[in-house]
């Protein structure tokens, strides 16, 4: 796994975390981000994109 790839990947955690449960527009759109910060992280690392939750793939 590349340093970028690790770094993409744990900043959109934390941008998607902190931002998660927030009732405003604003925050569900950096919660948006950080999700597609870590699919960036892990698609440069070779790692499959994450489907969304109960979808059974």
């Amino acid at each position: 796994m590349s340093v970028e790839g690790k770094i993409k990947e744990g900043a959109g955690y934390i941008k998607e975390e902190m931002n998660e449960h927030g009732k405003d527009a604003e925050s569900r759109r950096k919660a948006q981000e950080g999700r597609d910060l870590r699919n960036e992280g892990r698609m440069e690392d070779g790692k499959p994109k994450t489907t969304k939750p109960g979808t059974g793939h």
